[in-house]
């Protein structure tokens, strides 16, 4: 793993650091709900990252051990990626964004099913899915 240069010891620097830019945070997204995916799945996200930011923040999320790459099963030209434990260990952040921006911005219909869930019962929906990235 590359070391990444601190630029003080605030745990919150420190963390963005790590995944703390909106690309960053997209492909960790992607990845709690569909668990793996490839490159192209990547690409077809609707917020439309391009392959230079795409290919750096995936390396950089793989030398932060945030996301590990294997060779598909089905095609040695692919690669599929997932979060490794660090990556799903930041499933309650994930969820407490989600809360903060239904707070402040129009939400989805189709997310907002998801919201009713974390509503009903915020910590059993969190072990839950964790539970599910872990399988």
């Amino acid at each position: 793993m590359a070391v990444v240069k601190q630029r003080s010891a605030c745990p919150i620097s420190n963390s963005l650091e790590a995944w703390g830019d909106k690309w960053s945070l997209l492909i960790i997204r992607d990845l709690m709900f569909a668990k793996q995916l490839t490159y192209g799945d990547f690409l077809k996200a609707p917020e439309k990252i391009a392959t230079n930011i795409l290919a750096a923040r995936l390396q950089a999320l793989e030398e932060n051990s945030i996301i590990t790459k294997t060779v598909h099963p089905e095609s040695r030209a692919k690669f599929l990626y997932q979060l490794t434990q660090k990556g799903i260990d930041l499933y309650p952040l994930m969820v407490e964004i989600n809360l903060w921006a239904e707070k402040y911005y129009p939400i989805p219909e189709e997310r907002k099913p998801l919201l009713a869930l974390i509503h009903k019962d915020k910590e059993a929906f969190i072990k839950k899915s964790i539970e599910a990235l872990t399988k």
